[in-house]
């Protein structure tokens, strides 16, 4: 299996605990034979808590669940208006290591930020991408048997204020912002394409196909 294929699913909004288990399944089940496949889609309205999670970051969900998770990182929210990228990659194929993978990811939501007139940048030490000290990008990775799983998650038009019950991604009072709010007449689709396009690219996809579920 070539090493330059890759399928793009463009999944719309789906629940949480389903599409997590899609994942593991498919991570579990792939060998050399399997295509990488990065999923893009956003989430009905979840908290999700890494491994490293601590109870003391929830600060009060409320109606919102919480869902305990196999990535790295402590809790995140996930809701529709926010762009989710999940990359099912074979890093061992593609002779990358999870750093660099995770260099990748923070560089292209940059890239993505910076081509609409806004300055990003990410920070050694609290993976993300951030804008004048708020953070509007989350990332966290699993990887079982060289293939990684999980991804991105960047702020596009959401609301933002079930991050104000938690601690995100462990931070006491880490302000968050999204694209809406630095830029005028965003398109969600466009501005998930962009980002889509520049990931792609920096990863090194030539064969790409596009499909609308997971069958």
């Amino acid at each position: 299996m070539s090493p330059d294929q890759l399928i793009v699913r463009d999944l719309g909004l789906q629940p949480y605990e389903p599409t997590w288990q899609r994942m593991q399944d498919f991570t579990n089940e792939r060998d050399d034979s399997v295509v990488d496949e990065i999923w893009s889609l956003q989430h009905e309205p979840v908290f999700t808590q890494g491994q490293a999670g601590k109870e003391e970051h929830l600060l009060g969900t409320g109606d919102i669940p919480v869902v305990q998770v196999d990535r790295g990182g402590q809790v995140t929210y996930h809701g529709p208006g926010q762009a989710i990228i999940y990359l099912l990659l074979n890093l061992k194929r593609k002779k990358l290591g999870v750093r660099e993978l995770v260099s990748i990811m923070e560089e292209s939501v940059v890239e993505t930020v910076q081509s609409y007139g806004i300055d990003a940048y990410a920070k050694p030490d609290a993976p993300g991408v951030y804008v004048d000290n708020s953070k509007i990008a989350s990332l966290g990775l699993r990887v079982r048997r060289g293939c990684s799983f999980h991804g991105l998650a960047l702020n596009l038009a959401m609301n933002l204020e079930p991050f104000l019950r938690i601690n995100p991604c462990g931070y006491a009072g880490m302000a968050m912002t999204q694209l809406d709010a630095l830029t005028s007449d965003l398109d969600q689709v466009e501005a998930t394409q962009r980002l889509l396009d520049i990931l792609i690219t920096k990863l090194g996809y030539k064969e790409v196909t596009r499909q609308t579920t997971l069958d």
